[in-house]
């Protein structure tokens, strides 16, 4: 099976490739560095031609409102170049509660994605992953100075990144969901805790503080990211893959 991995160079996309080829797939990687922009149309018809399917796994370059113009664009061309090239699956990968959080910009954003992908003439199936492992870090730097990391208890069960490429890998190769996969990690975790878990992994004597009001995370309401008892639960435990990295 011929399948273009648009945003085949980051951290989900990279994977996928290398698994996909692995399986015995014929993978185009394609990113804005190999000449192919969602924003313009430019390379598209190339990627894909002669593609099966299409995973789309890009992130938008900024998180504010301009994201829904991003997703708007790209996908309008994503969807018209695979029609074009008679494309029979498109694959995109999202977030675990994306439409139960319209406070957020990139939430918003991605809803929209979706959307469209729905209302599209090809079939599709849409992955839904909640936190990574590997965004952890990112997310304490948002709140944090050279004393303190201030977090809000927001549960969250994270996932690795690895476990997200596997589930990716399974629907691109198979029939069409014409429906929504949601995927999480096994451990439902608040993440004012996930932040003491990681600084002490780490060995950093910051001090995490539990502030409700601080950082994105806070508007987040309930348990919109953990993905409730129809997800798929995922293996790998955050303890376990940050002692692995210790």
């Amino acid at each position: 099976m011929k399948i273009t991995v648009i945003g085949g160079t980051g951290l989900i996309g990279s994977r996928l490739v290398t698994a996909l080829r692995g399986a015995g797939h014929e993978v185009v990687s394609a990113a804005r560095s190999g000449g192919v922009d969602l924003t313009t149309g430019t390379g598209l018809d190339e990627a894909l031609d002669g593609a099966h399917t299409v995973v789309d796994v890009t992130n938008s370059p900024t998180f504010d409102s301009a994201s829904s113009d991003f997703f708007r664009t790209a996908t309008e061309n994503l969807l018209a170049a695979g029609e074009r090239a008679g494309v029979r699956h498109q694959v995109a990968l999202s977030i675990v509660g994306v439409d139960q959080v319209p406070q957020l910009d990139y939430y918003r954003a991605k809803t929209l994605q979706e959307d469209m992908l729905k209302q599209g003439s090809i079939p599709y199936s849409i992955v839904r992953a909640t936190q990574f492992f590997e965004f952890v870090d990112g997310i304490l730097s948002w709140t944090a100075d050279d004393t303190t990391v201030r977090l809000p208890s927001t549960p969250l069960r994270p996932i690795a990144a690895a476990e997200v490429v596997a589930a990716l890998a399974e629907v691109a190769t198979g029939r069409p969901l014409d429906g929504t996969l949601d995927i999480a990690g096994p451990d439902v975790l608040p993440l004012d805790g996930l932040g003491r878990l990681t600084l002490s992994a780490r060995g950093d004597a910051r001090t995490v503080v539990t502030d409700e009001g601080a950082g994105p995370f806070a508007l987040v309401e309930g348990d919109a990211l953990t993905g409730g008892p129809g997800a798929r639960t995922a293996h790998t435990r955050y303890e376990a893959w940050l002692g692995a990295r210790s």
